[in-house]
């Protein structure tokens, strides 16, 4: 029997529409990670934790080099950019790759960190962002995976509407 295993070993960065194709180092995906309530009563011999929202996101690019257009965006911190991050998911069975499936992300946030530059001897610059993350969508092979968008009170995953009837019972 044979395994099957997947393996992602390159992307591409679009950001506002424009390829930066060899331009970045490593791009850093938000964590999803859930805004935890405590509950305790009377009669309950411990306590729970309940999920109350999301956390903050966030997600870092690394870049190699100096890039005035990247820069420019980056240290605007009060207009909203999109980033896509599209790589290919390649999947290997008995040593022989036997498909290659799209992964797509979409970001969307404004930057809450412009980093300064790292000079070394003989080699790239380096810097590196960090945006603050309120829409993050993840499409695999055309199918959606999860979908946030906290200012439009968005949570979908793979496919499920996790707010649908939170916002009916707030009438939003």
């Amino acid at each position: 029997m044979n395994i099957t295993t997947n393996k992602v070993t390159n992307c591409n960065i679009y950001m506002d529409g424009k390829s930066y194709m060899g331009r970045s180092e490593e791009v850093t995906l938000p964590d999803v990670m859930p805004k935890m309530a405590d509950h305790k009563g009377l009669g309950m011999f411990g306590e729970a934790e309940v999920t109350a929202g999301l956390q903050k996101m966030s997600a870092k690019i690394k870049w190699n080099a100096i890039y005035p257009e990247v820069m420019r965006k980056t240290h605007d911190f009060f207009n909203a950019t999109n980033l896509t991050i599209r790589a290919s998911i390649e999947t290997w069975d008995g040593g022989s790759r036997v498909a290659q499936t799209p992964c797509i992300i979409f970001l969307r946030g404004t930057w809450k960190m412009a980093g300064g530059l790292g000079f070394k001897p003989q080699d790239n610059v380096e810097r590196e962002d960090e945006m603050n993350v309120t829409a993050y969508k993840m499409e695999i092979n055309g199918e959606e995976i999860v979908n946030i968008d906290v200012l439009a009170n968005i949570w979908r995953v793979n496919g499920v509407d996790q707010l649908a009837q939170w916002r009916q019972i707030l009438g939003a």
